[in-house]
């Protein structure tokens, strides 16, 4: 009798074990979620492959794109509910008339303009814009300088330096857009002679090329400038506001373990940004850059996105000027902090 009461406990429990599975299934929320593999996106990085968004109850499903106007084009046919892309692309695409909503930042001050081959030694010899002009002047051309499409952060904070900081015209230089990875491949195959561009872009170019070096940096390109967001449809936020919460909250950890402790951190950023490329001790390098300042606060960018707004609508960077009221939600953040300090 006891081994019989036994066994129906047993069933009972495993019963219910099933059942709370399948609740747990029932409560998961998929979202698909557009990013760059780009280390301004590394807190997506870490709470995906640390397994933090799936104890949380969310499913992403995640699609790589090569650069921010990329992603721009395909929430603009209706794909994508999340996407991690910087502050240019969210300020176009809130001027599209897309239902986007910046409920965060991933990290400020990411763009660094760094020189391969002879090009460094005039950075050496002469200040910035007298170092592009003499260049120039000796070769026969003009320096080419690559970049992210336009109206992408990168090639919108390389055309501030030029104009505000250098007093030139973006015409003296051959700029050029393309993406993450080509922009990549164009400096170490010394298709161009600089780049104003991001990590892990700049580390991982100075590890492979004894001659490149960083001769700018953010704050002598834009100071405050803003960089990655974390963005999310406004339907997507009233109907799955608790699971965008959540991400929140694991967004605000990561930016934690990232500012803490990158050597953890980094392994988890290697798996999406360079796995098989580079080693793992190069990304840790490049998340503890000058170029990788994380953030989770939303209010830390709102100043610096206003005037990055004007900045493009000046220059017809970007055809419609966007409002910070209209592209950022900050209650999101403000519940997660609330949630976490319960």
């Amino acid at each position: 009798m006891k081994l019989r009461k036994l066994g129906t406990s047993v069933a009972a429990l495993l019963g219910a074990v099933l059942l709370m599975g399948q609740a747990h299934t029932a409560r998961a929320v998929t979202l698909e979620m557009a990013y760059m593999p780009i280390v301004p996106c590394s807190q997506l990085f870490v709470m995906e492959n640390m397994g933090w968004t799936k104890e949380a109850g969310i499913e992403l499903k995640l699609t790589r794109f090569p650069n921010g106007p990329a992603i721009v084009q395909a929430i603009a046919s209706g794909k994508m509910d999340l996407m991690c892309f910087g502050i240019g692309p969210a300020m176009v695409s809130r001027a599209k008339g897309i239902d986007i909503k910046v409920i965060a930042p991933g990290i400020v001050e990411q763009i660094a303009v760094i020189a391969q081959g002879e090009l460094v030694e005039y950075f050496d010899k002469y200040p910035a814009k007298e170092a592009l002009l003499k260049f120039a002047e000796d070769k026969g051309r003009k320096v080419k300088l690559a970049s992210f499409p336009k109206g992408s952060v990168p090639d919108t904070v390389t055309r501030h330096w030029l104009i505000k900081q250098l007093g030139m015209n973006v015409d003296d230089v051959e700029l050029i857009g393309m993406g993450a990875s080509r922009v990549q491949q164009a400096l170490l195959s010394r298709s161009v002679d600089a780049a104003g561009i991001l990590e892990p872009i700049l580390t991982i170019v100075e590890s492979k090329l004894p001659d490149a070096k960083v001769v700018v940096r953010a704050n002598g390109m834009m100071p405050n400038q803003p960089g990655s967001t974390l963005a999310v449809r406004e339907g997507v936020l009233a109907e799955h506001r608790d699971a965008i919460v959540k991400l929140m909250e694991l967004h605000i950890r990561a930016t934690k373990l990232l500012l803490e402790d990158p050597a953890k951190a980094a392994p988890h950023v290697l798996e999406f940004v360079a796995k098989g490329l580079v080693e793992e001790d190069v990304i840790q390098k490049a998340i503890s850059s000058p170029s990788a300042n994380f953030r989770a606060n939303p209010r830390d960018i709102i100043e610096s996105t206003t005037y990055m707004s004007q900045f493009q609508e000046e220059y017809q960077i970007q055809d419609k000027k966007v409002t910070t009221t209209d592209l950022f939600d900050t209650s999101v953040y403000d519940e997660a902090v609330a949630k976490a300090g319960q």
